[in-house]
């Protein structure tokens, strides 16, 4: 199966959502993350969406139909080799009294990731990366009681020289 990232620029407008995923339920297609932000411009958010599938026609077709729907603004699809991604996670580890200790030092400088929360029976790290990134820092931590364990969706940019609301449809866009 292959990644595709849909990065969808709209008006921010009540149950504009719902109509977006509407779309993907008549086509039985499943979302694997969904991320909705604001963006540089006031009034323009953006749905960073990840499908995976076999057929490029098949989500080629699913764009055309979000680009029909009422304040959307634009659509781009992406393969993972256009764009540059990431996630974030956070891991909340048991710290029992005679348990054994976290090793801080190398969750910091081996696997890039810090802890953001001591408390007296638990900590929590937050670790950014890829999909990939995120599961082997969590195999590593299976030493440890892995509490609770929490994802984001994607995040998303092109890797073109400009911004992609730069292509955005003309128009008196303040931005913030």
């Amino acid at each position: 199966m292959t990644n595709y990232t849909l990065s969808v620029f709209t008006t921010n407008t009540v149950g504009l959502l719902n109509r977006i995923t509407i779309i993907f339920t008549r086509r039985r297609l499943n979302i694997e993350s969904l991320t909705v932000s604001e963006t540089e411009r006031r009034g323009v958010s953006r749905f960073t969406i990840v499908i995976r599938n076999e057929n490029r026609e098949v989500v080629e077709k699913l764009v055309r139909q979000i680009r029909k729907v009422t304040d959307v603004l634009a659509v781009y699809g992406y393969l993972d080799d256009e764009i540059i991604f990431n996630e974030v996670a956070l891991f909340k580890l048991a710290t029992p009294l005679g348990g054994e200790p976290i090793d801080v030092k190398t969750i910091n400088l081996d696997w890039n990731a810090k802890v953001v929360h001591w408390g007296l029976e638990y900590v929590v790290v937050e670790k950014n990366g890829t999909e990939d990134d995120l599961n082997e820092f969590y195999a590593y931590l299976k030493k440890w009681e892995i509490l609770e364990y929490v994802k984001s969706g994607r995040i998303a940019v092109g890797k073109t020289e400009k911004g992609l609301v730069e292509f955005l449809p003309e128009g008196n866009w303040e931005i913030v």
